[in-house]
């Protein structure tokens, strides 16, 4: 089983790559991420649209957004240690293939059926391609200043993706046809299969084992599965019903029953030495209550935008450009900052900045105001999106093995999509239950609802914030950073 410290072979291959082929490198696998964030929102202002144009029922119309999310959550784990084991360009390249092909068949959906599933395979191909994508990037760039900066490009895709999601599905809807929001994947992601053959070199880990961990493999992704769907369907279902419990619990006995076979397997899925640093682990918590934060944060504000200031879905999605472009300048500087201070105090203060931006939005108004009740909130809440993505990511990747890069990846990129279901489900569920208790005007019991969503994000935000100081290791963030100013890979 390999140590979790950074392997020599990494860092070694790295500096052969030229810093123009690199860059390329940096900017194939960027475009690639930004796709898959981009489809977590794109089709949320196309909804209407959809269901008018393929006769959809009101209960089946979210399934288009469940079955991405379902697929992507439940199987970012094997993607990555998948890309480990059978090569992280060749997984990356299946991944992009199934994405682009689930993307087409989506956009030329006749019924209901036949778009769910091609959402459902699209998240299949994000799983595979997501993680791989991050491993590469991670093998590719020395830890350091190197890395850092890659990683700012990454924290300013894997935050604005969203953003930009609701304004190109908004713009597309609107002026041309809802399946645009599905075709626009297919010509990136096929420019992105010519491309990685001829920028990127195969890479898999060293020892790779001489069975695979079939068993290990059914339960985490059965039990990471059902957890997502729990969680998304716990809202309709309701969280006391029959229903909701048993899958929990079929949930929790998978994944307990997943680490139960890989503690006693002699080629573990998931070996659990990747745990062994505090810094990582920790890294991993703090993942799953910013991600809880900022899908709660992207869903009620819309909500709020067009349920209670009645806005169009274009003035919705254009609210959100600054958003966008304020967490790509922010991450640019985070990975700057980390360079200077260390990624746990840049990592503290986003999430701190997170708070703040979701107390503020705690505070809206029925008759609320652009500047006051969207775009100030917003601006706070971005800056502080862009400083945590990024250092989240260098921490959830600090000091990892070059065999075990790809499962770190898909550790990080699990754990927020079950905090993006999770955080959802909870505050859907507040909102709700504050809405109907409100009573009065429906403007003002949404906005109270809404007011009570932001204020329990804001408490996600705030105890990332706590966990960073204290589960981060200020002696690894001390590390990284000495390693970033020498200009040498740490570990």
């Amino acid at each position: 089983m390999s140590t979790p410290t950074l392997a020599p072979p990494a860092a070694a291959r790295s500096t052969h790559v030229g810093g123009v082929h690199k860059n390329l490198i940096l900017a194939l696998l960027a475009a690639s991420q930004f796709v898959v964030v981009l489809d977590a929102s794109i089709t949320n202002v196309a909804l209407p649209s959809i269901g008018r144009a393929l006769s959809f029922s009101q209960d089946n119309l979210s399934w288009v957004v469940n079955a991405y999310t379902l697929t992507f959550g439940g199987f970012l784990l094997l993607g990555g240690r998948l890309a480990d084991l059978l090569g992280r360009r060749r997984i990356y390249m299946t991944g992009l293939v199934l994405f682009a092909a689930a993307s087409l068949v989506g956009g030329l959906a006749q019924n209901e059926a036949m778009l769910i599933a091609s959402r459902a395979v699209q998240g299949l191909g994000a799983a595979l391609l997501s993680p791989a994508a991050l491993s590469i990037l991670t093998t590719t760039f020395s830890e350091g200043t190197e890395r850092n900066r890659a990683l700012g490009v990454w924290g300013a895709v894997a935050g604005s993706g969203g953003a930009v999601g609701v304004l190109l599905g908004g713009i597309l809807t609107e002026y041309l046809n809802w399946r645009w929001v599905l075709f626009v994947n297919v010509p990136i992601a096929v420019g992105a299969v010519f491309l990685a053959p001829r920028l990127i070199t195969e890479s898999r880990a060293q020892e790779r084992p001489e069975t695979f961990d079939v068993a290990g493999a059914i339960t985490v992704t059965g039990g990471l599965s059902l957890l997502v769907y729990s969680l998304v369907n716990a809202n309709t279902a309701g969280w006391g019903s029959t229903e909701t419990i048993v899958l929990i619990a079929a949930s929790v006995i998978l994944l307990v029953s997943f680490i139960v076979i890989e503690r006693r397997s002699k080629a573990p899925l998931v070996p659990f030495d990747v745990f062994s640093s505090r810094t990582r682990t920790g890294s991993y918590v703090v993942g799953v209550l910013l991600a809880a934060s900022l899908f709660a944060m992207f869903f009620f504000i819309s909500l709020y935008m067009q349920q209670v200031l009645h806005w169009s879905a274009i003035r919705s999605g254009l609210s959100y450009l600054p958003l966008g472009l304020t967490i790509i300048f922010a991450a640019g500087a985070g990975s700057q900052l980390v360079n200077r201070v260390g990624f746990k105090p840049v990592l503290v203060t986003g999430l701190l900045f997170v708070t703040a931006g979701m107390l503020w939005w705690s505070q809206i108004d029925v008759r609320g105001t652009f500047l006051k009740d969207v775009l100030g909130p917003e601006l706070v809440a971005a800056v502080g999106l862009g400083l945590s993505f990024v250092s989240v990511t260098i921490g959830g990747t600090s000091g990892i093995s070059e065999d075990e890069a790809g499962l770190a990846s898909g550790l990080l990129n699990a754990g927020q999509q079950v905090g993006g279901a999770l955080g959802l489900a909870i505050l859907a569920a507040i909102a709700t239950a504050r809405t109907d208790a409100a009573g009065g005007p429906l403007s003002h019991a949404l906005t109270s609802g809404f007011q009570a969503a932001f204020l329990t994000g804001a408490g996600f935000a705030l105890l990332g914030a706590i966990l960073a100081m204290t589960l981060v290791s200020n002696a690894d963030s001390r590390e990284l950073l000495e390693a970033a100013t020498e200009g040498a890979p740490a570990g």
